[in-house]
């Protein structure tokens, strides 16, 4: 009696371990992916309105945080502008106190372009070579470098404030 319990276990767990083993043949079939989806899915996590790295200048490279050296970045940048309007002579009939907005892009390679320079239309009456000298002082920038995302240089755009002030 003792033989027949067993050899009965026996034949229930080997046809338990038959049908186990006919079913579970897949969860080891590995799903194929192609690189379409992988893009596709990595496209919908990918945040594109942000940077690893801003741009910058090498005077920033002392800074680690992002948030500094956007700041150095901002600031280099203000400086130098206010520094060459500062040097040329500008005589108005009336006090001007305008913020001027300087819309610009930095490429891949650290070239910066002008995408638009808004002021009022009394600023720009009474100094009409404003625009102009803006742009000429973005020639005389030290090197630039492009912001990074994901270890690539990529293309940025920004708005600088500038304040005038000429009484």
């Amino acid at each position: 009696m003792y033989f027949s319990v067993s050899v009965n276990v026996m034949k229930k767990v080997l046809i338990f371990f038959l049908i186990i083993s006919a079913t579970s043949c897949e969860y080891f079939n590995a799903k194929k992916i192609t690189s379409e989806e992988i893009y596709n899915e990595e496209v919908k996590t990918f945040n594109w309105n942000s940077v690893d790295t801003y741009p910058t200048f090498s005077s920033c490279d002392t800074f680690d945080a992002k948030a500094e050296k956007k700041t150095c970045f901002e600031n280099t940048l203000s400086e130098h502008i206010t520094s060459s309007l500062q040097n040329e002579t500008i005589m108005v009939s009336q006090d001007i106190d305008d913020t001027v907005i300087l819309e610009f892009q930095i490429s891949e390679t650290g070239e910066i372009t002008i995408k638009h320079i808004a002021l009022k239309e009394s600023t720009e009456t009474e100094i009409p070579n404003l625009k102009h000298w803006i742009a000429s002082s973005l020639n005389t920038l030290p090197k630039v470098f492009p912001a990074i995302k994901r270890n690539q240089p990529v293309k940025t755009e920004f708005k600088l404030p500038i304040i005038i002030t000429v009484n």
